[in-house]
């Protein structure tokens, strides 16, 4: 079973996503070593967790 293509986002939920990868991207470039996990419901993200491990010499 084949499923139908989704429809193209809307511009609020095109905006949206762009603020969620914003928003990653930004957790990225501030993170040395750690974890970004995504919590996504229904297709969307809904919940950035970012934990940041501090390393000792």
């Amino acid at each position: 079973m084949t499923s139908s293509p989704s429809p193209e986002p809307t511009s609020a939920a095109q905006r949206q996503l762009e603020d969620n990868i914003a928003t990653v991207r930004d957790a990225l470039e501030n993170l040395r070593y750690g974890n970004i996990a995504l919590t996504v419901h229904d297709g969307r993200v809904v919940q950035i967790d970012v934990t940041e491990k501090k390393r000792f010499q």
